[in-house]
């Protein structure tokens, strides 16, 4: 499924939100630095990053939730931001606000953190601010957001806002609390709901008549909803369809779907069709703050088990604000008189609601709302600056479905248990900590302090986990005392591409270790908290250094990782110590976050994705009907001749008398091909100027899509038949048209001059500065004699979908039956031209890399990709969209990026606590709908038997240095009977093998060593053994891996 985001038209985009104001440069004169924001484009498209960067934002309180809005906003690349603040820095700000150090305290907030936000991207002109929030201040912007303000102050602004064109956002962060309240105005347009590519198929038939059906081809499943609209193109017969308005469908099936319209006067569908889902614009009409309060219409929802929760926290915000309004402050933690006056007034204000809007108040509720609302902990801030950064870039761009209008959002299961816990447990104690000491109090933090945590990745969620880790005090001294450590790793280098979201790094840190560069960055937002940082990857061949003992030395673990191997492995790890494993993971504006608690939930790689759908091999090869096809087949050309072959060429070099005896050893037709391919590289094709590079470049032009393409309409013409009578060409199969050359055109000129650089660089060959101009190398390229097309006989192009290994039409010469003699042959030319290599003489082969625009690796690409689908009639692509999915670019923005870490810290106190399964949630986000799903953790799979219960988390942990027949009585003892004992791949003992009875007296540990071939390092004092075994009734039962603990 793409998640790719879908730009848009300039036209659209001029239009949508008349009542917004753009001010600034138009969008079309904005400049985007694709190598920086390249996963972001992934996700809003170039039309959307430009009305960002046409936007001036205003963001009003500069504490810990401000500065992560701000930080998100700045990162998406909007034209300004001005950070606002009337308060002067207090110590307990630097528990969430992490741009402010202790030099701060006393200093204007929106001042102190200025020039650390400007940092995070140069092209947004960042401001501080201390004016009054009048008329004259407000219209500069189009949107304004209040982190910190009066409910009265709130109304005034938002109704000038409101009447003005000018978005405007009110959120607040209170403990384990927040709420969020948009007005976007009477009339915002939503351009794209959901930010997904357009669904689409291709068509099989149409039926005449009303209503029509339309039927596809069984490739792929329709994703169509009843009450979509849906346009055509490329429809044969029916042709009045391709220029029709948007049409309604309905009764959608797999497979069909019916149109609502009458067909009978458009004649006879014949073939071809392509039917793609027409998103339509959708126009939201938003309340102003003074009349939503008392008519809040629906709230979006996070957690289904906590459903009448909202109504409870609208009424409870507004008892907060009403009594800071009555008393100057908010309510004090843990203090009793001020929690019932909070609630009394909650009482009024919700007896004086509309009967429909009135909630049943939980007292509990309201105490704890109370308990936290002077204090703001940084992971609720982590999570909100996600949310509402994400509805600003909402604001500006109408990209994206708002909150409409309010969003309430409460983690108490985060909590300690308040009733328990002295009044002094959360008085302050003059540090960083005490915002946060005001909601959990003096034992969780310092509990917080001592932690052992080991993070896995410090790339966009490890940067904002360390971040978190920072504010929260996790692996921090804390006055004076000895505290834990977090311990990151990543094997990665910064890149340019990084910068847009992974906020801790700058642009002179490209090249650093990452996992360094965080930890220092990190130290500098906190020079409490102790960080050792590694570049080793986590896995098997690592586990020399991470090994027991450090294992078992851990709290907790937290994985910020970008592929599934790397989570499975550490999963396992993490099964095996019994530690906890919180788990995140962000694709563009989605995240999900899952907790794996020791012997309460279900581990990560107990459910698995299901494999991506891979197009067909002959499907890439000979008959692509999507740009996808054709960019899957250039990168795999790229590679073949740019990579693979100049390396195969390499091993020859390297050794010429081993390789070429391995090939006379192998003697088959991969070997023969092999051999074909470095006689073609070193002696058939071999180039020595920059010239014969061009004519290398001309050659493969002819070759890929004139020849090639003449020998398969050669072999099945326009009106071939398959053997049961029907059309050859029928859909998903697109007819081709062989290209002729011409160096007029641009497309052509550019794969010319891209083809001949590499092919240059390869060889080694200097490259002349004409070269720069692709017109020049391709007025070259067309002196070049390219022999005519003569179509062959007998060539086999793959045409059977499942033949997964098929070289589809590539191999344009007959099959040799006597490969040896080939070889031989071969072997002969690459002897004879040796001599002509100099000693020492190698390629340099490329390895495609996406993220530099001067390489021309991506220019070749997308040169071979759109030529391909000129061919095919198929759509064409930029450079970009080329980039996105040949480079198999994940799509990834700050503001998911954010909200994931931020749920994460706020499960990773339930785990200091160990709280019990129910407290725990698991949390699927999209905030471009935006949706939230919360669910309890899946509890793990339980096995019985006779008084012993255990489950994935457990191991059986055998003492001594045993012999088989020890760990076979062991296993007798518990009224089992062991029958086979194995490690790693090898058998030590199996009850069928006579054998293996000699071995019933022999140590285990060597028979690991004699029979498993494993050396056991000198650090493990263990090793593990899978024994199966039968219950009394002969039945086999699962049981836990078996540690031997020897030493």
């Amino acid at each position: 499924m793409s998640k790719r985001g879908a730009g848009t038209e300039q036209g659209e985009a001029e239009a949508p939100n008349k009542k917004t104001k753009m001010n600034g440069a138009k969008p079309g004169e904005m400049d985007i630095d694709e190598n920086l924001h390249s996963r972001q484009l992934a996700v809003y498209g170039r039309e959307v990053m430009k009305r960002m960067a046409a936007s001036s934002v205003l963001i009003s309180g500069a504490n810990g939730l401000g500065v992560e809005i701000a930080k998100n906003v700045i990162l998406a690349g909007v034209r300004a931001v001005t950070v606002h603040d009337k308060k002067a820095t207090k110590l307990s700000d630097l528990g969430s606000q992490f741009y402010l150090t202790e030099e701060d305290v006393g200093k204007n907030r929106a001042e102190a953190c200025k020039d650390k936000l400007q940092e995070l991207n140069t092209a947004v002109a960042v401001n501080a601010s201390a004016a009054d929030l009048d008329e004259a201040f407000l219209k500069q912007f189009q949107v304004v957001v209040l982190t910190d303000s009066s409910l009265e102050e709130a109304k005034r602004v938002d109704a000038y806002c409101h009447a003005n064109g000018i978005a405007f956002i009110r959120a607040q962060a209170r403990g384990v609390f927040a709420s969020v309240f948009t007005d976007f105005g009477p009339n915002f347009t939503v351009i794209d709901v959901d930010g997904e590519e357009p669904h689409s198929g291709i068509v099989a038939s149409i039926s005449t008549g009303n209503p029509a059906m339309v039927t596809c081809v069984e490739d792929e499943r329709l994703e169509f909803q009843d009450g979509e609209l849906v346009t055509f193109g490329e429809v044969v017969g029916m042709d009045a369809l391709n220029a029709h308005k948007p049409i309604r469908i309905k009764n959608c099936k797999p497979h069909s779907f019916q149109l609502d319209l009458d067909t009978s006067a458009m004649g006879e569908y014949q073939r071809g069709g392509i039917v793609t889902q027409f998103k339509e614009h959708k126009t939201l009409k938003f309340k102003p703050l003074a009349a939503a309060l008392s008519e809040p219409g629906e709230f979006l929802m996070s957690d289904y088990a906590k459903f009448d929760r909202p109504p409870q926290l609208h009424v409870g915000f507004q008892a907060l604000d009403a009594f800071e309004a009555e008393k100057g402050h908010a309510p004090r933690p843990a203090h009793k008189e001020d929690a019932e006056r909070v609630l009394a007034l909650a009482r009024d204000i919700n007896a004086a609601m509309p009967e429909a809007a009135r909630a049943e108040l939980n007292e509990g509720v309201m105490r704890a709302l109370a308990h936290c609302a002077g204090g703001e902990v940084n992971p609720i801030a982590a999570m909100f600056g996600g949310v509402v950064g994400q509805e600003v870039v909402k604001a500006v761009s109408g990209k994206f479905h708002p909150v409409f209008q309010w969003f309430y959002f409460d983690s108490v299961e985060s909590l300690p248990d308040l009733d328990k816990l002295p009044a002094e447990e959360f008085a302050p104690t003059g540090s960083r900590y005490d915002a946060h000491i005001a909601v959990f109090g003096r034992s969780l933090q310092a509990a917080l302090a001592g932690l052992n945590v080991f993070l896995v990745g410090a790339g966009a969620l490890g940067c904002e986990f360390l971040k978190n880790f920072a504010m929260m005090g996790i692996g921090c001294a804390n006055g004076g005392a000895e505290g834990g450590c977090v311990t990151v790793t990543d094997d990665d280098t910064i890149e340019k591409s990084n910068l847009s979201r992974q906020f801790l790094f700058r642009d002179w840190n490209i090249g650093g270790s990452k996992s360094t560069v965080a930890a220092e960055a990190t130290q500098r937002l906190n020079p409490g908290i102790r960080i050792n940082a590694l570049q080793n990857r986590v896995s098997p061949e690592t586990e020399g250094v991470f090994n027991d003992k450090f294992w078992e030395g851990l709290s907790l673990v937290v994985n910020a990782l970008d592929n599934v191997n790397a989570r499975l492995y550490v999963d396992s790890r993490c099964v095996y110590f019994g530690k906890a494993l919180l788990e995140s993971g962000t694709l563009g504006p989605k995240c999900n976050t899952q907790m794996v608690i020791p012997r309460l939930t279900e581990n990560y790689g107990a459910s698995r994705d299901p494999p991506e759908k891979q197009a067909p091999m002959c499907t890439v090869h000979s008959f692509p009907h999507n740009i996808d096809h054709c960019l899957t087949w250039a990168r795999s050309e790229f590679e073949g001749l740019l990579e693979k072959g100049p390396s195969e060429a390499n091993s020859y070099l390297a050794d010429p008398a081993k390789y070429v005896a391995a090939v006379k050893h192998a003697a088959d037709a991969a070997a023969r091909e092999q051999l074909e391919k470095v006689v073609e590289i070193l002696v058939a094709e071999r180039a020595h100027s920059f010239e014969e590079c061009i004519a290398w470049a001309r050659h493969k032009f002819q070759d890929y899509f004139h020849s090639r393409i003449a020998q398969l309409v050669y072999t099945f013409p326009e009106d071939a038949t398959t053997s049961t009578g029907a059309p050859f060409w029928s859909a998903p199969k697109r007819f081709p048209h062989a290209l002729d050359f011409e160096p007029s055109d641009k497309a052509h000129a550019a794969f010319v001059q891209a083809g001949a650089i590499l092919r240059a660089e390869v060889y080694g060959i200097p490259r002349p500065d004409w070269a720069a101009d692709a017109h020049k190398v391709a007025e070259v390229a067309a002196k070049v004699p390219v022999p005519p097309f003569v179509p062959k006989k007998g060539v086999h192009i793959e045409t059977d979908p499942k033949a997964a290994q098929s070289k589809g039409q590539a191999p344009a010469v007959p099959a040799h039956g006597d490969d040896e003699a080939v070889i031989h042959a071969l072997v002969e030319k690459l002897e004879g031209a040796r001599p002509a290599l100099k000693d020492g003489y190698r390629l340099a082969p490329i390895q495609f890399e996406k993220d530099d625009d001067t390489n021309f690796h991506m220019d070749l690409i997308a040169g071979l990709a759109n030529m391909r689908a000129r061919n095919y009639s198929i759509p064409e692509v930029d450079k970009l969209k080329a980039k996105l999915i040949a480079g198999r670019i994940i799509p990834a923005i700050a503001t998911a990026t954010a909200c994931a870490t931020g749920l994460v810290c706020l499960e990773l106190y339930k785990a200091v606590q160990a709280k019990p399964v129910e407290a725990y949630r698991n949390t699927f986000a999209n905030l471009a709908l935006p949706l939230f799903a919360m669910a309890e953790p899946i509890a793990p799979k339980a096995l019985k038997f006779r008084d012993m219960a255990w489950s994935l988390w457990d191991r059986w942990i055998l003492e001594g240095d045993l012999t088989v027949q020890q760990v076979l009585d062991w296993f007798e003892e518990k009224g089992l009977t062991a029958y086979s004992i194995s490690c790693g791949a090898a058998l030590l003992y199996n009850n069928i093998f006579p054998k293996h009875k000699e071995r019933l007296g022999k140590k285990m540990s060597e028979l690991v060593v004699t029979v498993a071939k494993q050396e056991i390092p000198e650090w493990r004092r263990h090793f593990d053994v899978v024994v199966a075994c039968e219950d009394e009734e002969g039945e086999d039962l699962d049981v836990p891996l078996v540690s031997i603990r020897f030493r």
